[in-house]
């Protein structure tokens, strides 16, 4: 009878303190000597602290960051764990006022590989379009979001980090006209049960798309715009987000990689308006906007004089290059498109391949170009949200080389070997665990030829 009684009290204990975490810890921005958790605490919650120390040195005194709470229902905090070393784990611990540890984990710094060694192999998580199901707010009919037990198969990934790409939650009719209803949307997908284990397995990264920036095919009129950044800059823990106050925009490296990571839908013009004017290409439809336009030729530059970096990861939630997309494609908007083609042509920007979201498909799109390497759109989706069968004019598609359709899955994109020979592999992976297609290729395939 004791025992039982003091399982029960260990449970009701357990439950109240994992109460004060509404979702998270998630880990997010990860550099070599600092890592960024991020966290959603209830409204109860007056005061946090997190305390952190380097794995197995349980003898020395830990590191201790007290948080500054907001309060109220969106009651989030970020806390940044500096003085680290490079290649290390540190445990962390997060307290509340009542002096119990509310939650814990740990997270791995990057290594100091550059000058050293060859470049570490290392893999990552990719994957755009979660919906999760609200009855009272859906359409009726059919529930569109499917298994989320995709993401217990994804926190057992012995990945680097997850980077999201796009519609990472769906806002709804009643979500899109109030500052309120923009917040509560994250915030309720943020905190399903089965996503917990995944936040808190590896660092998240993420751009967004139409339904996390607003309604379907959101473009730059969309009212609520400045709201809309400001709930993605709650809810991720991006190095970055834009510059000057406008956009979501960033990059970071891992191991050899630079990732790009794009704003698809603040600068954006309808996707309706007219491709030319009086004969002449409409330079006013653009998809990205003069501004990141100049920052992202300015990154690749400076990437490109960096001898230590192989593959350049430009990630968007809209495809990029496939010419028989029915729907929104960067290429679509023919002045910004082409004048980025001259400009990776020109300035001779190797191993850039395009990563992006938003077709409840996945695929990979080669277009053959002349004066360059082949162009590779690699689009991984969907993670929740309804699938379809490849239909239409894509059926058929001449130019994907690998599709996966009819299926919820998620990519993983490793990368090993070294020099010319540096080879990255992009897996479609299903509910299960289940390998649907491979593709590799390898960064010498991705030069110019002298």
């Amino acid at each position: 009878m004791k025992k039982s009684l003091s399982l029960v009290v260990s449970l009701l204990i357990s439950g109240w303190l994992m109460a004060q975490i509404v979702a998270g810890p998630m880990i997010g921005h990860v550099e070599f000597r600092t890592a960024t958790l991020w966290m959603h605490f209830d409204a109860n919650v007056k005061e946090a602290t997190v305390q952190f120390i380097e794995k197995n040195l349980a003898d020395k005194a830990a590191q201790q960051i007290k948080l500054s709470l907001p309060g109220g229902e969106f009651n989030i905090a970020t806390a940044v764990l500096t003085g680290l070393e490079p290649g290390k784990v540190y445990d962390y611990f997060i307290y509340t006022a009542k002096g119990s540890a509310v939650a814990k984990g740990e997270v791995r710094t990057q290594s100091l590989w550059q000058w050293r060694t060859k470049a570490p192999d290392f893999s990552f998580l990719a994957g755009s379009c979660n919906y999760n199901n609200e009855r009272q707010f859906d359409r009726p009919g059919k529930p569109y979001g499917g298994d989320s037990s995709i993401f217990e198969t994804m926190a057992k990934e012995k990945a680097d980090f997850m980077l999201w790409l796009g519609d990472n939650w769906y806002t709804r009719e009643v979500d899109y006209f109030s500052t309120w209803g923009m917040m509560k949307r994250p915030a309720t997908d943020r905190s399903v049960k089965v996503l917990q284990p995944f936040l808190k397995a590896m660092p998240h990264y993420a751009v967004w798309d139409d339904h996390d920036y607003g309604w379907n095919d959101a473009d730059r009129s969309f009212p609520l715009k400045e709201t809309a950044r400001e709930a993605f800059m709650k809810f991720w823990a991006n190095p970055s987000y834009g510059m000057n106050g406008q956009g979501i925009y960033s990059k970071f490296t891992w191991n050899d990689v630079d990732v790009f990571m794009l704003d698809d839908r603040w600068w954006r013009a309808n996707d309706n308006m007219p491709d030319s004017i009086n004969g002449k290409p409409n330079v006013d439809k653009t998809m990205f906007g003069k501004e990141q336009m100049d920052w992202l030729k300015n990154a690749l530059l400076s990437s490109k004089a960096n001898r230590n970096i192989s593959f350049r990861i430009i990630a968007t939630g809209s495809q990029v290059l496939n010419p028989i997309s029915r729907f929104d494609v960067f290429r679509k908007f023919e002045t910004e498109y082409n004048e980025f083609i001259q400009f990776l042509k020109d300035a001779k920007i190797p191993g850039v391949v395009f990563l992006t979201g938003d077709r409840h498909h996945s695929e990979i799109i080669e277009v053959k170009q002349n004066g360059m390497y082949p162009l590779y759109d690699i689009t991984a989706s969907p993670l929740t949200a309804g699938t379809h069968v490849f239909g239409g004019p894509e059926a058929n598609n001449p130019f994907r080389i690998v599709g996966v359709d009819q299926f919820q899955n998620f990519a993983r994109i490793s990368f090993s070997g070294a020099g010319k020979e540096r080879t990255m592999q992009v897996s479609f992976i299903g509910l299960k665990g289940e390998v649907y297609k491979s593709w590799s290729i390898q960064t010498q395939q991705l030069s110019f030829q002298p």
